[in-house]
């Protein structure tokens, strides 16, 4: 191979075995000096890399290297979110066992990481379907159950029929099961949850400690799941028989304007009625094939049926009909809403569909609205009318008069409700955590005792159909009660996979440790800079926060602010598009990164990916702005290869030409430190390091002079800058004219004020607004004699010819604006 000739291929392969063989990117158990704890969201292992992983762990690779080369302990772990049911289903499809058919892809997808040449620490890798790792969670599990933070009840839920599973309120797409495609069912089905809405003050506080380091978009989706609301809690006796009908609203103000109630197909008043009334029977029937989710609701047609039953008014007495209507869900408050059809528009909405009195009680502004006259209802608060006894309050007062109303007349109270509820953690399907519960019939639940952790995952079987098998192992299921030693069984059901990727960012910690985490774990957390797809913005992020604080009050975790939160800072990045729409087999549009790899090689693939685009932005793929990245990396390869050895030391005085390529270094230093720092604009310095090499490259020096001694500089902090995007080549050139430091840890360059000091000062010229020039002037110059300088100006004589100049608009530093008419 030509020393001129660029072949990645065998050069990453050189280089990355180097790196493997020094152990260089290896953690040191604790941090020394400031750490720094870089972190991907984990991949599923499907067995093939996709452009979207690529984008996300080279972002991430980028951030470390440039801390590391920061002086900072990295901490860069690598693993596995490995149980859950697309390994069932595959292994269905496929004829294989999901253990085997998982570790499989494992290995493959290593391989692919390997190529990428990305700095983990390999010796911290973790999957989530191995005993040593699961174990900890069922101990976790029994600890929660001991504080009251598990429990298990009868709970509406998402049925799949085919994959014979429950399935989460996203995993619904049209009423359909995400995967198997088949109608979803409401069933009631017996759930284990863990409570996080015990926690749910505190989740929602603590989202103020991220501000300005999570994105505001994430932070307003986690508020809005948690969704806080003060209001009332307003009782409407039954007309007939003992009882009422419990509501929550946060419009108590409007209270006077409810002309029904209506409540879940579910509730135990439509079921009573059903059981006499086939239509109400009906009605409740279709209702169970639709998802179990406000997303869902809020998009279906508003339907409902009468119940034949009456509340009366808690304030007035009025009788108000009750109806069963397919916009109200069991699970959110006791199933039942008050509706306002003049000051809700669900509300409004049904009442036309059905003939329902409309009564409007609130003005906002412009006189009194007829309820004839509404074309939508009126949802802003104002001056109450129409109420008897609070006429002429605005809504704010109206809401605590009229609580207070209620609750003297012990109809209701001030009450505060939250829109997220407790997890649901029970899955019906094999490949997941075993939950380490027994079922006695004498004792009832009992807790698998802690020295027969880990109930470990049966792993030789080879699926035939969804039902669990663990239904039918005789081996797993039967068991002595603990108690009472009576034969029992054990629970077949298992955990949410949500719950493996909770906690795994701690574990990496300590990956060794003979309990869940140990004191490393409070030496590496929070972790520093956490990156992953907007997708995950909710459940994910939500349930890792909550996890966070159940490992902080089990005492895994230390009792102190800093260790509330698990990730300190938070990137969300786009989707790699193509044509303009997101990768999918399904679409006939996916790019193989393993194609890539072996034309290009690995560094061409991360500096496309880190330049097309900043990284929270999505980004379209281009064939030839791939190229276009291999092609600037074998000029980069060239321009070093052609320089003139040895690097010879700067003199202490420099002829102009050499001060001024030395100040475009050092502008490019800056740049670059800039957005690698704050704003990981990875493009930017990027497009940065293209211009300085475009200036080095025309630099003619011969050896030995001043601008030889500035290219040398020159291009060695060009390969400092770049070694974050393409660590491979630019290790195989320090080699050439480093200084004999490993250019993994070697210090990053920082920008020398004296060399960005300059007799003169670059400016934007522009002419009512529009950029015509860049011009450089005296450094010293006012903003008076800037003025008198560029009217004068030869190269503006074309932009100002035949004008009148009514103003000239200098902005020290940065430009001049000249307005003219």
């Amino acid at each position: 191979m030509s020393e001129h000739s660029y072949h990645p291929q065998s050069l990453e392969a050189a280089v990355q075995e180097r790196w493997e063989r020094s152990g260089i990117f290896r953690a040191p158990d604790r941090p020394s000096g400031e750490k720094f704890y870089a972190l991907a969201m984990f991949p599923y292992p499907s067995g093939q890399l996709h452009m979207g992983h690529v984008r996300n762990y080279s972002i991430v690779d980028a951030i470390a290297r440039y801390q590391r080369m920061c002086g900072k302990t990295v901490l860069h772990p690598m693993g596995w979110d490995a149980f859950g049911l697309p390994a069932e289903n595959a292994a269905l499809k496929n004829g294989s066992a999901p253990a085997a058919w998982t570790f499989s892809n494992i290995e493959h997808m290593r391989g692919q990481l390997k190529r990428l040449g990305l700095s983990y620490d390999w010796s911290r890798e973790i999957a989530t379907c191995t005993p040593d790792y699961y174990r900890w969670e069922q101990w976790l599990f029994l600890r929660l159950w001991e504080k009251g933070l598990v429990y298990q009840k009868e709970s509406q839920v998402n049925w799949d029929p085919v994959d014979q599973t429950v399935l989460a309120n996203e995993q619904v797409v049209d009423g359909r099961g995400w995967r198997s495609g088949a109608l979803v069912e409401r069933r009631e089905i017996r759930q284990w949850f863990l409570r996080i809405s015990a926690y749910a003050d505190e989740l929602l506080a603590g989202l103020d400690t991220l501000q300005g380091q999570w994105p505001d978009q994430v932070l307003a989706m986690q508020r809005n799941w948690i969704g806080r609301s003060e209001g009332a809690e307003i009782h409407f006796p039954l007309a007939s028989g003992e009882g009422v009908i419990k509501v929550f609203s946060t419009r108590p103000d409007t209270l006077f304007g409810a002309t029904y109630l209506a409540v879940a197909p579910e509730h135990p008043l439509a079921l009573e009625v059903a059981e006499k009334d086939p239509q109400v029977a009906a009605f409740i029937e279709r209702c169970k094939h639709v998802a179990v989710s406000e997303a869902s609701i809020e998009t279906q047609e508003k339907e409902g049926v009468p119940l034949g039953i009456e509340v009366r008014h808690p304030l007035t007495g009025a009788p108000l009909p009750v109806w069963a209507a397919n916009f109200v869900l069991l699970g959110y408050g006791e199933g039942a809403v008050m509706s306002v059809p003049a000051h809700d528009q669900r509300d409004f909405e049904f009442a036309r569909r059905y003939g329902l009195p409309v009564r409007v009680v609130i003005a906002n502004g412009g006189g009194v609205e007829s309820a004839e006259s509404l074309e939508a209802a009126m949802t802003a608060p104002g001056i109450v009318q129409n109420s008897p006894g609070f006429d002429g309050l605005e809504s704010e007062a109206a809401k605590a008069a009229i609580t207070a109303a209620l609750e003297a007349k012990g109809l209701g109270k001030k009450t505060i409700t939250y829109r997220l509820r407790d997890w649901g953690i029970s899955r019906q399907r094999y490949w997941g955590t075993p939950i380490p519960m027994i079922h006695c019939p004498h004792c009832g639940v009992v807790p698998v005792p802690e020295q027969d952790l880990p109930v470990v995952l049966p792993t030789h079987y080879q699926l035939h159909d969804p039902r669990s098998p663990l239904l039918d192992d005789p081996d797993f299921l039967h068991v002595d009660c603990p108690q009472c030693g009576a034969a029992a069984r054990r629970e077949t059901d298992t955990m949410d996979t949500f719950v493996e990727s909770s906690w795994y960012y701690a574990r990496f910690a300590c990956p060794d440790a003979d309990k869940m985490l140990d004191e490393r774990a409070a030496a590496w957390l929070p972790v520093d800079q956490y990156v992953g797809g907007v997708e995950h913005a909710v459940l994910h992020l939500l349930y890792a926060r909550f996890f966070n604080r159940l490992l902080r009050d089990v005492g895994l975790l230390p009792q102190d602010a800093q260790h509330d939160e698990p990730f300190r800072r938070l990137l969300t990045q786009g989707m790699v598009l193509k044509d303009g729409s997101k990768m999918s087999k399904s679409k006939g549009n996916t790019v193989d990164p393993q194609a890539i790899l072996d034309r290009y090689g690995a560094d061409t693939a991360r500096l496309f990916i880190l330049f097309a685009a900043p990284p929270e932005q999505s980004l379209e793929w281009s064939d030839s702005a791939v190229e276009g990245a291999y092609r600037f990396l074998s000029r980069i390869w060239r321009l070093v290869q052609d320089y003139a050895l040895p690097v010879t030391p700067l003199p202490a005085t420099l002829s102009a030409p050499a001060a001024e390529l030395r100040r475009a270094v050092h502008q490019c230093i800056e740049r670059v430190s800039l957005n690698m720092a704050e704003r990981q604009h990875f493009n930017v310095a990027i497009a940065a390091c293209m211009e300085l090499s475009n200036q080095l490259a025309k630099t003619e020096a011969a050896a030995g002079s001043d601008l030889h001694a500035v290219l040398g500089e020159g291009l060695r902090a060009l390969l400092l800058l770049l070694s974050p995007f393409a660590p491979h080549l630019t290790e195989v050139l320090w080699e050439r004219i480093g200084d004999g430091l490993a250019l993994a840890t070697h210090p990053w360059p920082v920008a020398d004020p004296d060399a960005l000091r300059s007799d003169t000062i670059n400016l934007v010229i522009q002419v009512n607004g529009k950029l015509r020039e860049r011009l450089d002037f005296p450094a010293a110059s006012s903003p008076a004699e800037l003025e008198t300088a560029v009217l004068a100006r030869p190269e503006m004589a074309r932009h100002l010819e035949g004008k009148s100049v009514q103003k000239v608009i200098v902005v020290p530093g940065r430009l001049i604006n000249i307005v003219v008419a």
